[in-house]
């Protein structure tokens, strides 16, 4: 590529780097846990049966092991929403300072984050991978990837033709974003960047995952439905 196509290409793509999001605080976090309308439910759930046990002057423990309920339901899913954060910053950090590149027919080190679709990487012993790409030249190139496959040996490239559909660790003829290269150098052309690679879909997975539910908060839902026209009840009988 020359300097001028690839500058268009970087505003077109944008960085080579994993978008992360925003880190919450402990108590932002806790606190979000606590607005799903199932888990208010059961908070009202908790306050109604504290009303009745009040009213009939009867000592009762369904308020507190509701608000208990409530209480692990809120730490399981700040523990969640923290291991998917700290997933997404180790990814994050797992990044090259420096890339080698043709460019304008010679060989540079440009920042990592500068490479962009169509650039060729200049790989060898020792390199860190930044992005994805399709090898075209190969000599004896091998490459750890158990960032992203999770097999531990070495993976042997190769630059033929593969049949379409495999599996990410079969992809002799790609190296991936994430990689080291072990032994040999070789050259690929940069296919996919930033969160466009494989471990940029690793990460987008780990960011939506403080956004699903956990079994406990499932069954809660399930719970809290009941509970909730069980509270309607209680109240219309209260206030009757």
């Amino acid at each position: 590529l020359s300097s001028d196509e690839a500058e268009k290409r970087l505003l077109r793509y944008g960085k080579n780097s994993l978008s992360v999001k925003k880190k919450k605080s402990l108590i932002l976090r806790f606190v979000s846990q606590l607005t799903d309308k199932m888990i208010i439910i059961l908070l009202i759930s908790a306050l109604v049966s504290f009303l009745v046990s009040m009213v009939n002057h009867e000592p009762s423990a369904d308020s507190l092991i509701i608000l208990v309920i409530v209480f692990v339901n809120a730490i399981v899913g700040v523990i969640q929403e923290s291991k998917a954060e700290q997933a997404l910053e180790a990814l994050k950090e797992i990044s090259a300072p420096r890339a080698k590149v043709l460019r304008e027919g010679m060989e540079q080190e440009i920042p990592a984050e500068d490479v962009v679709v169509g650039d060729i990487l200049l790989l060898s012993a020792g390199d860190y991978i930044c992005a994805d790409g399709r090898i075209f030249e190969n000599h004896g190139l091998k490459t750890e990837e158990s960032a992203i496959t999770g097999e531990s040996l070495a993976i042997e490239k190769e630059t033929g033709i593969l049949p379409a559909k495999l599996q990410i660790g079969d992809r002799k003829n790609m190296v991936l974003s994430g990689s080291y290269v072990m032994a040999g150098k070789g050259k690929a052309i940069v296919t996919a960047t930033g969160m466009a690679t494989e471990i940029g879909h690793i990460a987008d997975l780990l960011s939506q995952q403080g956004d699903s539910e956990t079994p406990l908060q499932k069954k809660l839902g399930e719970t809290g439905k009941l509970l909730g026209i069980g509270a309607l009840a209680i109240c219309g009988i209260i206030f009757v």
